[in-house]
This record gives C-alpha cells, sequence and structure tokens, in this order.
C-alpha cells in the first residue's frame, strides 16, 4: 500500500472547528474586535456590547496598568532582559514578582512562566516520570491534556467533578503505583473555564486522609476572582495548605501575558531546573514583568474591583435565571447560557445577537458541549455596567424566545449577514 503525501489529510478532513472554515473565519471563528479594551467595542464597524474579554477586574485599561506599561517600555524595551533566565536573563523584577506572587496565594515560593498554556502543560510533563500515576477530571482543560500526552506512564481519568469515580482511580493508581516504584498526581482545575463550574477542591483535599498523592490544580479563571482576597478557588475553599501545586495565569484576571507556578520551596527548585520549555526560553520582557507587578499590585490593594466585579456577575446570573435561561452549574464569573438546538440554530442565535441587538458573545459547540446543545458564554467584567447587564438579559430573553418558535431553524451552518 503506498504511503500518502503528509499534507493530503488537509485536505481529506478538518478538526471540528476547521470545518467551518469557510462560512465562519473572520466571524465566528478569528473575528476582529477594535477599539480600546472595554465592553464598548466595534466588529465589522459597528458598536457592540461586548461580553469576551478576559478582563475581568477591569485591569486592561486602567490608568495605573497603562502608564506603568509605557514607561516600562519606554525605560527597558521589549527585548530586555535577553536570553534565557538561567543564562543571562535573570533579573531582580523577576524574582521579586515571583516572591509577590507566592505569598498572595500562601506558598513558600513562586516560579514565572512565560504563558499559561506552555506552563501547565510543562508543569506536568517535568513532575511526571514513567513510573508515576496521573488522575485528573475529565473536564480538563486542553493544555492540560496535552499535558498528560507527554507524560510516558499510565494516566487515569475521573468522571467530572465526581468524586466516587475520583476515589476508584485513585485505588486504581495506588495499586499501579505501589508495582511501579511510583507516585501519585492528581490534577484540577479551581474554575472550569467554560462552565463555570468549580473543582471540588475540599473533598479532593479530604481524600488525602485516605490516599498519599499530590495536587495540582490548574486556577486560570480562579486567580483574582475567588476566595476572599482573591488569591484564588483553594482560599475559597480554604485548603491553601493542600494544594501542592498552584498554577495561575496572568491572561485573566490581570489582563496580561505570562503564568506562575507556585509550592513549596524544593518544588519549585526542582521545576526551575527540569521545566525545559522555560529553562531553553528567552525571559519574560521586562515591561511585562513590571506590568505584572502593577497589576498584582492592584489586584491585592484594591479589593473594590473584585466586589464589583461580582455585583456585576451576580446581577447577570440572576437576571438570565430569572428569564429562565439555563446556566448550568456555574459557581464563577464564567456564566455559560445553554440552548437547545444544532449548530446551524445556535449560529443564527449569535448572529441575530450580534447584528440587531448589538450584543457580542462567543459560540461553543459539540464537542466541548453534547450534541444537540449550544453554549453562549459570557465573561462579565469589573468594567461592565448594570445598564449592560438589563440590556444583555433582555436581548437573551427574546433570543431564547425565537428559538423555541423555530425562527432560526437550519440543517447547516451558512451566514446570511448584509
Amino acid at each position: 500500500m503506498k504511503n500518502i503525501d503528509l499534507f493530503d489529510k488537509m485536505k481529506m478532513s478538518n478538526s471540528d472547528l476547521g470545518k467551518y472554515q469557510k462560512v465562519a473565519e473572520g466571524y465566528l471563528i478569528f473575528p476582529k474586535l477594535e477599539g480600546e479594551i472595554g465592553p464598548i467595542m466595534k466588529f465589522r464597524g459597528k458598536e457592540v456590547l461586548n461580553w469576551s474579554l478576559n478582563n475581568y477586574i477591569g485591569l486592561a485599561n486602567h490608568p495605573e496598568v497603562r502608564k506603568a506599561d509605557a514607561d516600562a517600555a519606554k525605560e527597558w524595551g521589549l527585548a530586555y532582559p535577553m536570553g534565557a533566565r538561567m543564562m543571562s536573563g535573570q533579573t531582580k523584577y523577576h524574582e521579586e514578582l515571583e516572591q509577590k506572587l507566592a505569598d498572595f496565594v500562601k506558598k513558600e515560593r513562586g516560579y514565572l512562566l512565560n504563558f499559561g498554556y506552555q506552563g501547565i502543560l510543562s508543569i506536568i510533563d517535568t513532575l511526571l516520570s514513567r513510573n508515576d500515576i496521573a488522575v485528573y477530571d475529565s473536564d480538563s482543560h486542553a493544555s492540560i491534556l496535552d499535558g498528560l500526552r507527554l507524560h510516558m506512564g499510565k494516566r487515569l481519568v475521573y468522571q467530572h467533578n465526581d468524586m466516587e469515580s475520583l476515589e476508584k482511580q485513585l485505588e486504581r493508581a495506588t495499586k499501579l503505583a505501589t508495582e511501579r516504584g511510583g507516585g501519585i498526581l492528581v490534577v484540577t482545575e479551581g474554575v472550569f473555564g467554560m462552565e463555570g463550574d468549580l473543582g471540588n477542591l475540599k473533598a479532593i483535599t479530604d481524600l488525602k486522609d485516605k490516599f498519599n498523592f499530590r495536587l495540582l490544580i490548574d486556577d486560570a479563571h480562579g486567580m483574582g476572582t475567588m476566595g476572599a482576597t482573591g488569591a484564588g478557588t483553594d482560599e475559597h475553599f480554604g485548603v491553601q495548605d493542600k494544594v501542592d501545586v498552584y498554577f495561575g495565569t496572568f491572561a485573566k484576571s490581570m489582563a496580561g501575558i505570562g503564568a506562575f507556578v507556585a509550592g513549596k520551596t524544593e518544588i519549585v527548585d526542582f521545576l526551575k531546573y527540569n521545566m525545559r520549555s522555560q529553562m531553553f526560553a528567552k525571559s519574560l520582557p521586562m515591561p511585562m514583568v513590571i506590568g505584572a507587578l502593577k497589576r498584582l499590585e492592584l489586584l491585592i490593594g484594591h479589593p473594590e474591583l473584585r466586589e464589583k466585579l461580582w455585583i456585576i456577575v451576580n446581577a447577570i446570573q440572576k437576571g438570565l435565571k430569572e428569564a429562565g435561561l439555563n446556566l448550568g452549574k456555574t459557581e464563577s464569573p464564567v456564566t455559560p447560557v445553554f440552548f437547545e438546538g444544532n449548530v446551524a440554530q445556535g449560529t443564527n442565535a449569535l448572529v441575530d445577537l450580534r447584528e440587531n441587538y448589538g450584543i457580542f458573545t462567543s459560540i461553543v459547540v459539540y464537542p466541548v458541549v453534547p450534541k444537540g446543545t449550544v453554549m453562549l458564554r459570557i465573561i462579565p467584567t469589573a468594567d461592565h455596567t448594570l445598564e449592560h447587564v438589563e440590556r444583555t438579559v433582555a436581548a437573551f430573553k427574546e433570543v431564547s424566545a425565537k428559538l423555541k418558535a423555530g425562527e432560526y431553524d437550519a440543517d447547516e451552518v451558512t451566514l446570511d449577514i448584509k
């Protein structure tokens, strides 16, 4: 049998999203939002009320943040420091940011990472040897799954937030780890970024009394939004001392680029000297480090920003529920709105929201959600207002009624946009 050309598969098949490329690119996929980052932006030349920003507490355009970013870029440029941190890219500002992050999340030490996706993937890869067993939540983010795929040992999945399933997998993992002379790492998210529910950290950490494992949480959506001080989902549950490895990103609440990992000193030191993606990568540029220091200062010193976020979160979630809409099990700012329907119906509803109501949000379809379900995801921020909430609830209520009445019925995705 003749082998195919490597690139022939690009013509024969495509990803679940890629198959919509011809009709959806530039509108549903890779849309271009323009203007100042905030609730009101422009999409295809029209003003829209934007609910699709990673800017939970409103730091993206905060005047102190903008000034810190600009001053740092002017003083240092975007190239400094030149080189990987292990060789020539270390500065006192990198070290200062690491320790302040660690102190904030109640850990001994922290370590800066260039990107969130790369970071969590590399942490998992570095912590696990071929003799170790990984146990992870079935709804874990793609970055976690990619890290687990690098693991050359055994990996076991438990049903999403199902503690009975987790316990069964821990029993299996304990047997396997004992046979191989390895350890066990449990991986979960603090806030699940698509549906907004929380990892059951209290129940998971309680299982430490019965099983010998270490716990890594990816708290990308929890840091800055959850807990009494915004220190994360483990603070929310009161289990910070039972989380062994804490991962947070700057991309959500801190409206920046970069990430960090925190834990006991020996864990962080091990990661520093073994994470190949950091050891052989250029250091995080100085403006991003200085900018992150300012963002962290505001996150910690201005709890009113988080309080404003939660005013908006509570208002929009309450309004949507009272309007009869299904928000699933969210317990966080992430606000999914579920509709029954196929991808084409959901697409038509989204187009109506954008074109006729001026509401911009994102659509999520199979395989992220089950077939026959469409999810529109709303991300509230501290910059939104109660008037924005009222307008959005009214629009979603009308669109939901149209969907039930069959006004969006279609079998194929086609964008009829004037």
